[in-house]
């Protein structure tokens, strides 16, 4: 019994010893780019650096010193003006993780390795360069592989699609790298390397260590992988924070997750905040979208913590995925929200789609259109300054594909029927003005509705109505698209081919246009 004693005050005693030190460094200007300070190369004052809770900013020679405890992520705020090196796989070096005795050894998915005792000096590189204020993000919404055989459709469908272009400056990825299986989280990385952009990853709650005990140890897995859940940078204009937003296990009842923070990452963020003038764009990326008020998905607090801190912001723009749909959210005084102008957050529709389902085409890639209609891609968002647009992209098209259009093939001249013209503007919104009209006629203001889409509904049909199996797997059911809109067929006209045109302006005044054929034939008497 004395022995288990001595041994149990040592532990303490151990631990203790390292939650009461000083970490203490150098943010340094790079000159060779090889990660490490040399005596002639100088130090970056005014830089923020933190430990996941407080942040500091450098001295004039760029020194720093944090508080830490055993379990600590230190990591500079990129500033705008500087790169970050990055790894053989493209994730910025920002961090450094500060683990004596390393994540949990009992998981199923290996975290950080023990670190040992506390280096006398932990220095963070940059480099400076000319840092343009207009430039793009590649913005990618849950890739969720559960299997190889799902990674390679993300590689193929998503990764050998993208087009980048010089001003293409970095992407993020907005949870679910993976689905449940942490092993694929070092595959992701290998195969986003043909990017070759510096990528920066959200944590998803498919991300999670299911073993972990506490909120605090879920992200071990996604830290050896991707550095830190909580984290935030600059480019140009614009500070970007990137937030962990599942608390897992749920506090309610430790079953599942819940949308929401810990204090610690709410305090980071008040605390980064600080630093951060009010001109400037914020751009908050995180999992779970902040849509739910009543508690049941998100922790109501927590969410108005969040509008708390930014308020006093002109330029916001959140971004989420998660929900497997592309949406427009806006949150007004109504939803708690007293910023000058309602808060607008982009939930972004999903590289995975509908998780890889559908019918598989002639490439031997799935369909995987998600439920509100949306096929798969990815996003491209644009910081002019510090304001932005937003463009999707549909994986396997054109860049101007930006809606579907549903009519019937074939309807009866002068002839009645209860079809419809169906628009799903992929990137729509129901404030937006959405027309059509047929043959080069009077434009028509077309009619919001949210409803199932019927090009949606037609693949499901497929899938139903076949006599024998078809290749792939058959995709979730519809559910209301919160992006379509409605106009009357005209069976009056010629018989012959007639042509719908369809023109949308979106939210950020761009507009884009679609067309649909369909042919009127005179019955015979």
């Amino acid at each position: 019994m004395k022995k288990i004693s001595i041994l149990l005050l040592t532990a303490l005693l151990y631990v203790e010893a390292y939650s009461q030190q000083l970490a203490k460094g150098y943010v340094f200007d790079d000159a060779n780019r090889n990660g490490k300070k040399e005596r002639r190369e100088r130090g970056i004052a005014g830089v923020p650096v933190s430990n996941g809770l407080d942040v500091v900013v450098t001295d004039n020679n760029g020194f720093y010193s944090l508080p830490v405890d055993n379990d600590n992520t230190l990591f500079v705020i990129k500033p705008s003006g500087y790169k970050l090196n990055v790894n053989e796989d493209f994730i910025p070096q920002f961090y450094y993780h500060y683990k004596p005795v390393g994540a949990p050894d009992n998981f199923q998915y290996s975290g950080v390795a023990p670190t040992g005792k506390l280096p006398k000096s932990i220095d963070f590189a940059l480099y400076k360069y000319e840092e343009p204020a207009d430039y793009t993000a590649l913005i990618f919404g849950d890739p969720q592989p559960y299997t190889l055989q799902d990674m390679d459709y993300f590689t193929e469908k998503i990764v050998k699609d993208v087009q980048k272009t010089d001003n293409t400056m970095f992407g993020i990825s907005l949870g679910d790298i993976a689905g449940d299986n942490l092993d694929l989280h070092p595959v992701y990385k290998e195969r986003m390397r043909a990017l070759q952009l510096p990528w920066y990853n959200v944590m998803g709650n498919h991300d999670m260590n299911y073993d972990a005990p506490s909120d605090k140890l879920s992200d071990e897995s996604f830290e050896k992988n991707f550095g830190s859940a909580n984290y935030a940078f600059n480019y140009g204009n614009a500070h970007f924070i990137i937030l962990d937003n599942i608390l897992y296990p749920d506090p309610r009842d430790t079953k599942g997750y819940w949308g929401g923070y810990r204090e610690d990452q709410l305090q980071f963020l008040a605390n980064d905040l600080k630093h951060v003038p009010h001109d400037r764009l914020i751009v908050l990326s995180q999992h779970i979208p902040l849509k739910d008020a009543s508690g049941n998905a998100y922790r109501p607090e927590d969410r108005q913590r969040i509008f708390d801190l930014l308020k006093d912001y002109e330029q916001i723009l959140i971004m989420s995925a998660h929900t497997h749909l592309q949406d427009h959210i806006y949150y007004t005084v109504e939803d708690g929200w007293n910023g000058s102008k309602p808060l607008y957050e982009y939930n972004a529709g999903t590289t995975s789609g509908d998780w890889y389902s559908g019918k598989i085409d002639a490439n031997g890639l799935p369909d995987a259109s998600m439920r509100d209609g949306t096929p798969p891609g990815y996003a491209f968002l644009n910081i002019k300054g510090n304001r932005y647009d937003i463009d999707y992209k549909v994986a396997g098209k054109s860049s101007d594909y930006q809606m579907h259009v549903f009519a019937p093939k074939v309807v009866p001249y002068k002839g009645r029927t209860t079809s419809q013209i169906v628009v799903n503007f992929f990137m729509g919104a129901k404030e937006d003005a959405v027309e059509y009209r047929i043959d080069e006629g009077a434009w028509q203001k077309m009619h919001y509705v949210e409803k199932v889409d019927p090009s949606y509904q037609v693949k499901l049909f497929e899938w139903d109505l076949t006599d024998t199996l078809l290749p792939g797997r058959r995709p979730s059911n519809a559910v209301n698209s919160t992006h379509l809109w409605t106009g009357r067929l005209d069976l009056k006209l010629s018989p012959g081919e007639h042509t719908i045109e369809v023109r949308a302006t979106d939210r950020f005044g761009k507009t884009h246009r679609g067309q649909r054929k369909y042919e009127i034939v005179a019955e015979k008497e």
